[in-house]
C-alpha cells in the first residue's frame, strides 16, 4: 500500500517540477525589468489520515513491529490515525517579472502529533498510539498571476496559481503504544526526501510595496519514518521485567491540504 502512495507521490512531484520549469520559462520571457521581494507568513495544514506500517513485515532481525498478519478489524497490522492540524511558518525570497514569479521557499512545522490506534487487539480495546513530529522543507516554486485581459475580474483580488518541488527533513520522536496492561515504545527517526506542493490563491495590494496573499495549498512531504533501533515493552503493574526489542523501520505518508496567509514586500527592482 505504501509503495503505491510513494509511486503516486513521485508522479505528482514530476508534475510539480514541470510546473516550476514552466514558471521559470515564463519569467525568462517576461519583461526585462523585475522586482525582488521577501515573503513571510504562516499557515495551517490538515494532513490526511494515514497508517504506520512495516517497511518489511517479514523482517525478523531486526524484528518487524507489526508483522504480516491481519488485525482485529480485518486490515493488515498497522497503526492508523492522523496528524491533526499542523501549524507552519514560512519565509521566501522571490523574483517577479510580468505575470511570473519565481521563489525559494523555506517552511518550518515546529510541532505536530500523530494520534491513532493499532489493530492488534479486537476493536474497542485499548491500543492507542502517539508520537510527536517536526519538519523543515525547502522548495523552488513558480507562480503565475492570472490577471490577464479576458479573464474574470475579482475587484482588488488578483488570482494566482503555483507549484513547487524540493526536499524535506522530517523528524519523529519516540512512539508510545498503550495496551491494557503494557506500554510499548518505538524509537523515533529522521528522513530526508522529496517534497512538493501545488497552490492557488488571491493577492491584495496593500500599498506600492506590500501585498497580502491568501492561498490554498496541497503539500506532500513524503514519508515519515521510524528508524531501526531499541524499543521495549513495559508491564505497568511491574509483574514482569521490561522486555527489550530490536525493531525494524516503519513508515507512513504525510500529505494534505492547508491554507497560507503571507505578506510580500518588494525590496527593489532591476
Amino acid at each position: 500500500m505504501l509503495g503505491g502512495h510513494n509511486g503516486a507521490g513521485a508522479r505528482h512531484g514530476r508534475v510539480a517540477a514541470l510546473a516550476v520549469a514552466a514558471g521559470m520559462w515564463l519569467a525568462s520571457g517576461a519583461a526585462a525589468a523585475g522586482e525582488i521581494y521577501l515573503r513571510g507568513g504562516f499557515g495551517l495544514d490538515r494532513p490526511g489520515d494515514t497508517a504506520f506500517m512495516d517497511e518489511d513485515c517479514s523482517s525478523t532481525a531486526p524484528a518487524a513491529l507489526y508483522g504480516c498478519g491481519t488485525g482485529g478489524d480485518g486490515a493488515p497490522y498497522r497503526s492508523a490515525g492522523g496528524f491533526g492540524t499542523v501549524p507552519a511558518v514560512g519565509l521566501g525570497l522571490g523574483y517577479a517579472a510580468g505575470a511570473a514569479r519565481f521563489e525559494a521557499l523555506v517552511e518550518y512545522r515546529p510541532a505536530f502529533a500523530f494520534r491513532g490506534r493499532t489493530n492488534f487487539l479486537a476493536p474497542g480495546r485499548q491500543q492507542s498510539v502517539s508520537a510527536n513530529l517536526s519538519s523543515v522543507s525547502g522548495m523552488l516554486a513558480g507562480f503565475v498571476d492570472l490577471g490577464a485581459p479576458g479573464l474574470p475580474e475579482l475587484g482588488r483580488l488578483a488570482p494566482f496559481v503555483g507549484a513547487g518541488i524540493g526536499v524535506v527533513r522530517t523528524r519523529i520522536g519516540k512512539t508510545t503504544m498503550t495496551f491494557p496492561t503494557t506500554t510499548t515504545t518505538v524509537p523515533g527517526g529522521t528522513r530526508t526526501g522529496l517534497a512538493w506542493m501545488a497552490t492557488a490563491g488571491v493577492a491584495v495590494a496593500l500599498g506600492e510595496r506590500v501585498t497580502l496573499d491568501l492561498a490554498w495549498r496541497y503539500t506532500d512531504l513524503g514519508a515519515v519514518r521510524t528508524k531501526r533501533g531499541p524499543g521495549r515493552v513495559v508491564w505497568r503493574d511491574g509483574s514482569q521485567e521490561p522486555r527489550p526489542l530490536d525493531l525494524a523501520p516503519t513508515r507512513a505518508r504525510l500529505a494534505g491540504h492547508g491554507v497560507r496567509l503571507s505578506l510580500r514586500y518588494v525590496m527593489g527592482g532591476f
